[in-house]
């Protein structure tokens, strides 16, 4: 039996924070991750998990009260590591690191270094053989997941993605193998 795996990047953050592990929700994120309620409710979930920061457990909090379930965290699903501060230009930082995996700043992660810890983490779960679990994550983290199993997933497809929150994305795994990837640009919306 396979499983069916439903990443959802966290709602919209206070950008005003630039505390990447502290950073809350915005009111508008408080709003939508509310409606994840709706978005699986007819969706059974054996599993909650998320990355330790506080905007990706906040989006499925609600979801997980309704279903009287705990969110496990893990590690290894948190955001890319950019640097020790806060960068201005995130574009032309963005766009290097998607040209080449292997580009970083000196306190910094690459972006394979944060493919293959998130890999290692989905991998691990999906031997858990739970039917339907569901990780919080981020929006550079979940994109290089994306990217591992459909390699055309690239810088234009990340900027598609950037401004939405939450960002779903399904998989359907058979034990390790990936059998397809459905993404949803709004609550509800394929993309």
């Amino acid at each position: 039996m396979g499983t069916t795996v439903y990443f959802v990047r966290h709602a919209e953050p206070n950008y005003n924070n630039h505390d990447a592990i502290q950073r809350e929700l915005s009111s508008r994120g408080l709003q939508d991750a509310q409606k994840l309620v709706n978005f699986f409710s007819n969706i059974s979930i054996d599993g909650f998990y998320s990355s330790p920061y506080k905007r990706a457990v906040d989006t499925i909090q609600p979801l997980a009260q309704v279903r009287q379930k705990e969110i496990v965290l893990v590690d290894n699903f948190c955001e890319r590591k950019i640097d020790n501060g806060w960068i201005e230009d995130f574009e032309t930082f963005s766009e290097k690191q998607w040209a080449d995996f292997s580009y970083k700043l000196e306190n910094g992660e690459s972006l394979a270094q944060v493919q293959k810890r998130n890999i290692e983490a989905l991998e691990h779960l999906l031997l858990k053989n739970e039917q339907t679990i569901l990780i919080a994550s981020h929006g550079t983290a979940l994109s290089t997941i994306v990217n591992y199993y459909q390699t055309s997933f690239g810088y234009e497809n990340f900027q598609e993605i950037k401004q939405v929150f939450p960002w779903i994305v399904k998989m359907e795994f058979d034990n390790l193998t990936n059998l397809s990837i459905t993404s949803y640009t709004e609550i509800g919306v394929p993309l």
